[in-house]
């Protein structure tokens, strides 16, 4: 089915990309897996506009884009609080919303959070590049030609309009994450944790540390009291693979947080943000409060599984 030209850009805001869910399996390559920072927010999202979980949205940040709406459709907005609005009347998030022809979708200024997802009937149709149809700028790779949205771009849908079942929609709204800017993440320890005297944790765990200016899609550098590793040990280690969520800590001691645009780091790790609070970690912005919070493997798990169990929730209501 061919797409249909469904939205322009009026003006982009601040880093807007097309982003699903990511790439993966090309770690080895050197490839990222990329995609959404808040994973939740545009599996909802998608949910909501009556898509499948994994397809293309538009992910933006702090202010977003200002988007003429080409052809009738249904939209979502899920994330942070931008303060959507439809021809600059608000319109509520966590919903799906029919847009007539010739509509603008706009936004205000942040109430809380940091990153918002827009999901259209029919997804972003842009072409998958090794899978995914997920913008990874370092690489200047899939997305909408491997960049962030600029003016007078025009973005096409398949089946833009969506059934009319699928508007009217609405998230349980005790099931939407809380923002905030003082963060508590819940971590496991490893895989390094061995390397780090127990006064090291002690650091870790009792701090608050503030998100830094610094911060990128490749990672959130945090400020705050440094962490030492044992004094026996080398400043660094033998680059590995690394993972979303795993807590670096480099030579000057301030922990970073590694998110979906990088593979491999040589700094040791000394423990891991669990799976349930990585779609967290899109919201926190610079100068958010942050602590950490050690738990089991097993109180991972089930958090794991008390985030997927809303999700399915939801999917079983909707069908």
């Amino acid at each position: 089915m061919a797409a249909i030209e469904t939205l322009e850009i009026i003006s982009p805001g601040i880093m807007t990309s097309v982003q699903d869910l990511g790439r993966y399996g090309y770690g080895r390559f050197g490839v990222a897996p990329s995609g959404a920072l808040d994973s939740f927010a545009l599996r909802i999202a998608n949910l909501l506009v009556g898509n499948s979980e994994d397809q293309a949205c538009l992910e933006t940040m702090l202010l977003g884009p200002g988007i003429k709406v080409l052809t009738d459709v249904v939209i979502a907005v899920t994330g942070g609080n931008l303060q959507p609005s439809r021809n600059k009347q608000p319109i509520e998030m966590w919903r799906s919303h029919a847009f007539k022809k010739d509509d603008i979708l706009s936004f205000g200024n942040t109430v809380n959070g940091f990153r918002a997802y827009i999901a259209v009937a029919g997804g972003i149709g842009v072409p998958r590049v090794m899978g995914s149809r997920s913008t990874n700028l370092p690489s200047v790779l899939g997305g909408h030609h491997g960049r962030t949205l600029k003016k007078e771009d025009i973005l096409a849908c398949n089946e833009p309009r969506g059934p009319m079942s699928d508007t009217g929609r609405v998230f349980n709204p005790d099931w939407i994450p809380q923002y905030s800017d003082k963060w508590k993440l819940r971590v496991v320890p490893g895989p390094q944790d061995d390397h780090f005297p127990d006064g090291s944790w002690d650091t870790f765990f009792d701090g608050t540390y503030t998100m830094s200016q610094d911060s990128d899609r490749t990672g959130i550098r945090l400020e705050g009291p440094e962490i030492r590793c044992k004094p026996d040990v080398e400043a660094s280690i033998v680059s590995e693979g690394v993972i979303a969520g795993s807590i670096q800590i480099p030579g000057d001691g301030r922990p970073i947080i590694i998110l979906g645009e990088t593979v491999t780091g040589g700094y040791r790790k000394i423990a891991t943000v669990i799976s349930a609070d990585l779609p967290l970690l899109g919201q926190i912005k610079p100068g958010d409060g942050i602590q950490f919070e050690a738990l089991s493997l097993d109180e991972a798990h089930l958090a794991l599984q008390e985030m997927e169990e809303r999700i399915n929730n939801f999917k079983r209501k909707i069908n």
